[in-house]
C-alpha cells in the first residue's frame, strides 16, 4: 500500500510538473510589401507617415491567450509572436534579392509559421525594378514555401489584398490580374495552405460601401490633418488603421478555417 502510494504521489508531482512547463512562442513572420509592413519601425513614424497602418502591424492583438483556441489547427502554444518583415516596395524578387529572406530563413524553427503576401509590386510594370512576370513569381513563391520547409516551419501562402478600384455598379473587382490565380495554382501544386485575401478583400469591401472604405480605409483625408500630409492624401492602395484592423480581421479569421 505504501508503494502504490509513493507512486501516486510521484505520478502527481510528474504530471504537475509537465503542466508547469511553458511550451515555445510561435513565431509569426510576416513576409511582403507595404500593405503587410509595420510603420511604427520605421524612424519618426507620428511626424512623417500616420496615420498610414500595414494589417501586420495590428496583427498581434489577435493573439491573446484566451482567443489562440480559435487557431489551435495551426498554432499548438499558449503564446504568439508576430515578426512582421514586411517592407514597402517590395516583390517576391527584391525582398530575396535583399538578403531579407535569408535573415529569416537563418532563425526559423520547427512550428513556427510565415506567412507569405506579396503581388502589389510584382506586378509592376512600369517598374522594372520590382516586376516579376507570372513565371517569375510562381518560382520565388515556391522557393519560399520549400525552404520554409526544409527549416520545419509551416508556410501560408496569400493572394494580394485588392487596391481600393476597380469598382463599378457598387461592387469591387480585381485589380491583380492573373497574380491571385498564380497563388492559387502554387498552393495546389505544393498542398500549401491558402488564404484567400485578394478575394475576402473584395466581398468585404463591397459590403462596406465604397464611400466608407475610401474614406475610412484607405489613405484618402483632406489637408492640413497630419503633419506627414501637409497637403491631404489621396492613395487607394495603403490603410488607415480601420482599413488595416479589417484586413487583419479577415486574415485571423480566414487562419481559423485552415
Amino acid at each position: 500500500m505504501k508503494i502504490i502510494t509513493r507512486s501516486l504521489v510521484f505520478i502527481s508531482f510528474t504530471t504537475l510538473f509537465a503542466f508547469s512547463i511553458p511550451k515555445r512562442s510561435v513565431n509569426i513572420y510576416l513576409i511582403g510589401d507595404s500593405t503587410v509592413a509595420d510603420y511604427t519601425l520605421d524612424s519618426g513614424y507620428m511626424e512623417k507617415k500616420f496615420p498610414l497602418n500595414g494589417w501586420g502591424q495590428v496583427f498581434q492583438p489577435f493573439f491573446r491567450k484566451d482567443s489562440l483556441v480559435k487557431v489551435k489547427n495551426l498554432i499548438n502554444s499558449d503564446s504568439v509572436i508576430i515578426l512582421d518583415k514586411a517592407r514597402g516596395g517590395r516583390s517576391t524578387r527584391t525582398f530575396f534579392e535583399e538578403g531579407r529572406w535569408a535573415a529569416i530563413y537563418k532563425v526559423l524553427k520547427k512550428d513556427d509559421i510565415v506567412m507569405i503576401q506579396f503581388g502589389h509590386n510584382d506586378a509592376a510594370v512600369d517598374k522594372p525594378e520590382r516586376y516579376v512576370n507570372i513565371a517569375g513569381y510562381k518560382e520565388y513563391l515556391r522557393l519560399y514555401v520549400i525552404q520554409t520547409r526544409e527549416r520545419g516551419a509551416t508556410p501560408i501562402l496569400m493572394t494580394p489584398v485588392n487596391r481600393n478600384y476597380p469598382w463599378k455598379d457598387g461592387k469591387l473587382s480585381n485589380v491583380h490580374g492573373e497574380y491571385p490565380n498564380a497563388v492559387k495554382e502554387i498552393a495546389k501544386e505544393l498542398n500549401v495552405k491558402l488564404i484567400d485575401l485578394t478575394q475576402l478583400s473584395v466581398d468585404a469591401f463591397t459590403a462596406k460601401g465604397q464611400v466608407a472604405v475610401t474614406s475610412k480605409y484607405f489613405m484618402n483625408f483632406e489637408k492640413g490633418l497630419y503633419s506627414g500630409y501637409p497637403d491631404g492624401q489621396k492613395d487607394n492602395t495603403h490603410f488607415q488603421k480601420e482599413g488595416a484592423m479589417a484586413v487583419a480581421h479577415l486574415v485571423f479569421n480566414a487562419m481559423k478555417r485552415l
